[in-house]
């Protein structure tokens, strides 16, 4: 029975945003768009035609494995090599400079507590790659030389994400002291 449950939410998201993608389409709209709104509509928050929360774990969970497989399509090795220096000081340098204004106006001028202002940014340091893919494709855009770049720093950004992780996994040394 979970599997007819899954059958169908897959077939309620491809019909709902292929007539949303055609509307859109034709008024000349980002698809991106079309597509969050697809998820909108469907979602438990406006009509309900999805409600289950384990599908959509599931399909997101697929979504995010399926824009891996097509961004390591689209990137070469040759690709990247050619363009790593400017990846990885460029990443190093979004990220780190991200994380530090952040943690600045956060810490320093609202108090915030250090560590959730890391967090916090690690939080705004990251971007959608999945959004911005699709924008460059959109555009003819992948294959230019800012399009690798940024694809690039994507992918740094896709990569920093497991020491971030691991870093705000350990403790800060204090008894009792949780994110919040």
């Amino acid at each position: 029975m979970h599997e007819i449950e899954f059958l169908k939410v897959v077939v309620i998201i491809f019909g709902l945003a292929s007539l949303v993608i055609f509307i859109f389409n034709k008024l000349k709209l980002p698809s991106v768009i079309g597509f969050l709104l697809t998820g909108i509509i469907a979602g438990p928050f406006a009509l309900g035609l999805i409600t289950d929360i384990a599908i959509i774990d599931i399909l997101a969970e697929i979504g995010v494995i399926l824009l891996l497989f097509i961004i390591g399509m689209d990137f070469s090795r040759k690709k990247l090599i050619k363009v790593k220096n400017i990846v990885l000081i460029g990443g190093v340098l979004q990220v780190g400079i991200t994380i530090l204004v952040v943690v600045g106006i956060l810490h320093f001028f609202t108090h915030v507590p250090y560590n959730q202002a890391v967090f916090v940014g690690f939080l705004v340091a990251l971007s959608s790659t999945a959004i911005i893919l699709k924008v460059l494709q959109e555009n003819d855009q992948v294959e230019s030389h800012h399009g690798k770049i940024s694809l690039g720093i994507l992918i740094f950004q896709d990569l920093i994400i497991v020491p971030m992780m691991l870093f705000c996994a350990f403790p800060s040394g204090r008894q009792h002291q949780h994110w919040q």
